[in-house]
């Protein structure tokens, strides 16, 4: 049984994250989505909220579970018995970065290979932290994200429903 985890801190979850489940889901016969509890930035969502929205998001995926990791993601993977860790990559700009966490992960665990994946080419642009501003800022941000997470941001940026509807909804 190959299994593999797909780690980020999901904040919040987005249609580009999604894409990249949805296809490791297909590759893999276990997925776990592993939310990281501690990231080193300012979240707008808990941890139990990401999880949350996450495991409404991948309900329809019988081999996807959502689980939550701290510390070292090879250690997580290790102590799922994960054969496989999961990216995505958008630009060019994401290549250095992953390559570099590619290689130190490498180096921590060689046993577990890293597998990126292409985001799809209509989420290229899309990040968590771009999508919050423009949420926040009251842009229409339905393509981009899973219903639920509409509502979660609404509901956390304390957007009132006249000026989603007047603005076309976010």
């Amino acid at each position: 049984m190959t299994k593999a985890v797909y780690p980020g801190s999901f904040d919040p979850v987005t249609n580009g994250h999604l894409d990249i489940a949805v296809r490791a889901a297909s590759l893999f016969d276990e997925l776990i989505i592993a939310v990281y509890d501690t990231p080193p930035k300012k979240l707008l969502f808990t941890t139990e909220e990401r999880v949350a929205l996450m495991k409404q998001a991948v309900s329809h995926l019988p081999n996807v579970r959502v689980g939550l990791f701290n510390g070292l993601i090879v250690e997580f993977a290790h102590k799922e018995k994960a054969h496989a860790i999961v990216r995505g990559l958008r630009m060019s700009s994401d290549f250095e970065h992953e390559f570099e966490m590619a290689l130190m992960n490498k180096n921590l665990a060689p046993d577990v290979e890293v597998v990126c994946l292409m985001t799809a080419q209509d989420y290229q642009f899309l990040s968590s932290s771009l999508l919050k501003e423009v949420a926040q800022l009251g842009g229409v941000i339905n393509n981009l994200v899973p219903k639920h997470v509409v509502t979660a941001l609404k509901k956390k940026y304390s957007l009132p429903e006249e000026s989603v509807s007047r603005k076309g909804g976010i």
